[in-house]
């Protein structure tokens, strides 16, 4: 079913610059003035949105929402078919056809090249690679001692350009602010861009800060803060963060280890949230900021105990889905707290309409809705989420840990999800289905399904009606992956 973009051509722009902030792995319900006081400041002077929801529980296929205006099963990149094909228009691309400079700094292996994220960006750094290069050392990072360290240099330090390999090599070893997994290099390179570009063109910046994502490893200072009285650091550091293997009963987590996990998690927004007022710094430094319209946002949310998981992974609670959504400048300056439904596949229509960018090819092919106050789109009266693949898939946990749970092997369905202002219901192609009640149930622990048929009918065929019945949707495609990402994706708790 086609949604309506509702584009006035008669608005036009009062901001020249764009730039797109994920706080990789940021939901709603841990932002605030404690955690996150650069935003919380931004969100005053700017728009927040309360009730902004990702299209899926991942990276991948939430990125390639925000870059095309399309739910999972209309782009396709997913657990099954991990590249985002070339047939469609990206929100990069329309930036840099209409003229703008477009730079993109990811610090998720996710979004790369890889995964055909890189199109329309004249330039996408890897920001977890001091030297930008084809080979990665993330072995020689995630080395547990100076044995393995020594062991994965030997056997990775040929892999392409020794030179190179031994500067990141040094970099990540020695030179790496302690707590940091790629935000401070990242913002650092931004400001030192934006202090010598001479480009007279305006500009598209993206930027995804992967911080708040497993493992959780804030510097000391900053997990302190967060962590209850009775906890040191070291006892926190020392909780093993290891989502699939909890997931599959490999190993236990107590009320406790899980209340220091969430201080050590709220530590890492603190610490990005920092990162995140050093480029608004350097947008000002620049005489930039009141040219820019700045967004930021998370891609999608964390489990740290809720329901019984850890990490981001088999389900569609808005504990994955609800996520943080701001955006300042222009005519989102002053523009207070806004409680309408509104997605993260809506920003493509924002964006551009702001800064008086039509692209019709983009705006065709997708569900994007402009949240733009002046826009004459339809306020949305629900919001749409998807899990289309597992990801991992369950063949891939039982090569690794042999029998799993059935709990977990459950997970192995597609489930979408239609969320309401008051309900929210969720329906898997294996017949699973949940009702819950926003408004009295906000955590979602009641499900109500039985309760209510009508609803659960009416609620249903809305689904159906917008992506069509539950059905295979295929696995064909999955990119084969390069060994260094394979071991970066490991690390994040994907592989």
């Amino acid at each position: 079913m086609a949604e309506s973009n509702g584009r006035d051509p008669e608005l036009h722009s009062t901001v020249r610059n764009v730039v797109l902030v994920v706080l990789d792995t940021a939901r709603a319900k841990s932002v605030g003035p404690e955690t996150t006081p650069a935003l919380t400041q931004l969100a005053a002077e700017g728009t927040t949105f309360d009730n902004a929801f990702a299209t899926a529980p991942w990276t991948l296929p939430s990125h390639a929402s925000i870059f095309t205006g399309t739910y999972p099963s209309e782009h396709g990149t997913h657990g099954g078919h991990t590249y985002l094909d070339d047939e469609l228009r990206t929100l990069p691309e329309a930036f840099a056809d209409a003229g703008y400079e477009t730079v993109g700094v990811s610090n998720n292996t996710w979004i790369t090249e890889e995964f055909g994220f890189d199109r329309g960006f004249e330039e996408l750094r890897k920001g977890w690679q001091y030297v930008q290069s084809d080979a990665d050392m993330g072995a020689v990072v995630r080395g547990e001692d100076l044995r393995e360290k020594l062991q994965a240099t030997r056997r990775r330090l040929f892999d392409g350009n020794p030179m190179v390999n031994a500067a990141n090599i040094l970099y990540s070893e020695l030179l790496q602010p302690a707590g940091d997994d790629g935000a401070d290099r990242a913002t650092t390179w931004v400001t030192d861009w934006l202090e010598r570009r001479t480009d007279d063109r305006p500009f598209f910046l993206f930027c995804n800060f992967i911080e708040p994502h497993v493992e959780y490893d804030p510097p000391k200072a900053y997990a302190e803060q967060f962590l209850p009285e009775d906890a040191s650091y070291e006892e926190a550091a020392a909780i093993r963060q290891d989502p699939r293997a909890y997931d599959c009963e490999d190993y236990v987590l107590s009320d406790r280890d899980f209340a220091l996990l969430r201080g050590l998690y709220r530590a890492e927004l603190a610490y990005v949230d920092g990162q995140l007022a050093e480029l608004r710094t350097g947008l000002e430094d620049a005489g930039m900021w009141e040219d820019t319209l700045f967004v930021v946002c998370g891609d999608h949310g964390e489990h740290v105990g809720e329901h019984g998981f850890f990490g981001h992974q088999y389900n569609l609670y808005d504990t994955l889905l609800n996520v943080p959504l701001v955006v300042h400048g222009g005519p989102f300056t002053d523009g207070g707290r806004r409680r309408d439904l509104v997605q993260l596949l809506d920003l493509p229509a924002t964006l551009l309409e702001t800064v008086g960018i039509d692209d019709p090819a983009l705006r065709a092919q997708g569900s994007s809705r402009s949240m733009h106050p002046n826009s004459t789109a339809t306020p949305r009266d629900a919001v749409f989420a998807e899990y289309v693949a597992p990801q991992p898939s369950i063949e891939r946990l039982e090569a690794r840990f042999g029998d799993i749970p059935a709990r977990v092997r459950a997970f192995d369905r597609r489930l979408r999800a239609i969320r309401t202002a008051r309900h929210k219901y969720v329906r898997g192609d294996d017949g699973f289905e949940r009702l819950h009640e926003i408004e009295s149930d906000p955590l979602e622990h009641v499900d109500i399904a039985a309760d209510e048929p009508e609803r659960v009918r009416a609620l249903r065929e809305r689904l159906e009606e917008r992506f069509e019945p539950l059905a295979d949707v295929g696995t064909t495609g999955e990119v084969a992956m390069r060994e260094g990402t394979k071991e970066r994706l490991a690390d994040l708790g994907y592989l």
